[in-house]
């Protein structure tokens, strides 16, 4: 029984999981959906292999919750991240790229053909290619937990409209950082940058416009000790790391942008990974696994954008498509 799920697009932001076994043997099993995989399943359904793309959540990943994308070439004025995810989705689908919403539980990669354990059954591949990106990483602070959902939050374009007129902060100064604060901006009353360095680690231009915009106050060599409230924040317990002065920061919500780790827990051990849990490539974009590849920022890279997740999309296939061809 092949199994084959076309996804609406109105529908694209929604999980639709339905109880299936795929028996259909597939060229290529792309597990993850955002920009990095959706680009791999365009080349490979535009080259005649039969994909099968899984995903847990969302299709497009996190760049379908980013305001405006501007640094993604072609788009002159910029585009939202869900627009461009759309036309991802749209473009794999022309092509006849088979979609499956469904977490992936296990891999069995012994032998030419390769097996994926689903929330919803299985699907046999001659190849995968892990495009499972990366998720928000925790600051780890008091409190953090006990308000996920009732003050902290880890996507302001996702929560942003809750604090309308409201004081909020943002935790971080890279550029996830300060482009949420940018966003936040436009809706808020204030907006509290806290950065634990004495300079912001973000793109320059991004750096001149938080320091630029009025609403926006930052709080440099500054860390949050704890976040504290009854029902929901009403504070942040901070210090300077400098000084050791601490201070108390009214707000009503709080935004952390302060890294990533990827989504390689359910990987075995013949998977290597660096310290920090990133899937080891060659130059091929292959695991240490044979026949399964990882691309996007779920692997070891310097830069993790959109465009560089489309570039390693695009690069992949090559080496997919020359293992194929040892068959």
């Amino acid at each position: 029984m092949a199994f084959k799920k076309r996804i609406r697009h109105r529908d694209i932001l929604e999980s639709q999981v339905e109880r299936v076994i795929v028996l259909s043997l597939y060229d290529v099993l792309i597990i993850g959906g955002g920009p990095a995989g959706l680009t791999a399943a365009i080349y490979a359904c535009r080259a005649g292999r039969k994909t099968l793309l899984l995903e847990k959540g969302v299709f497009g990943g996190q760049a379908v919750s980013t305001e405006i994308i501007e640094n993604y070439p072609g788009f002159p004025e910029g585009i939202s991240g869900f627009e461009l995810m759309i036309n991802f989705h749209k473009q794999a689908e022309r092509f006849g790229c088979e979609f499956l919403n469904a977490e992936v539980l296990e891999l069995k990669t012994a032998g030419e053909s390769k097996k994926v354990i689903t929330s919803t059954g299985e699907a046999v591949g001659k190849t995968i290619i892990l495009a499972t990106g990366s998720k928000p990483r925790e600051l780890g602070v008091r409190g953090e937990k006990e308000f996920h959902g009732k003050g902290v939050s880890y996507c302001a374009t996702c929560d942003g409209f809750f604090y309308r007129n409201k004081k909020v902060a943002v935790v971080g100064g890279g550029d996830s950082a300060v482009k949420e604060a940018l966003y936040l901006a436009n809706m808020v009353r204030e907006v509290v940058l806290i950065h634990r360095r004495d300079q912001l680690r973000a793109d320059k231009i991004l750096g001149e416009k938080a320091i630029a915009t009025p609403n926006i106050k930052i709080c440099w060599d500054t860390v949050i000790d704890e976040i504290i409230g009854e029902d929901k924040i009403k504070a942040l317990k901070t210090h300077n790391i400098k000084s050791q002065q601490t201070k108390d920061i009214d707000v009503d919500g709080v935004f952390m942008y302060v890294g990533s780790q990827p989504n390689t827990e359910f990987l075995g051990a013949e998977f290597e990974k660096n310290p920090q849990g990133y899937l080891l490539t060659n130059e091929n974009l292959e695991t240490s696994v044979p026949g399964v590849f990882a691309i996007g920022d779920c692997r070891e890279k310097l830069s993790r954008q959109v465009a560089t997740a489309v570039g390693d999309g695009a690069l992949v296939f090559s080496a997919v498509e020359e293992y194929l061809q040892r068959d």
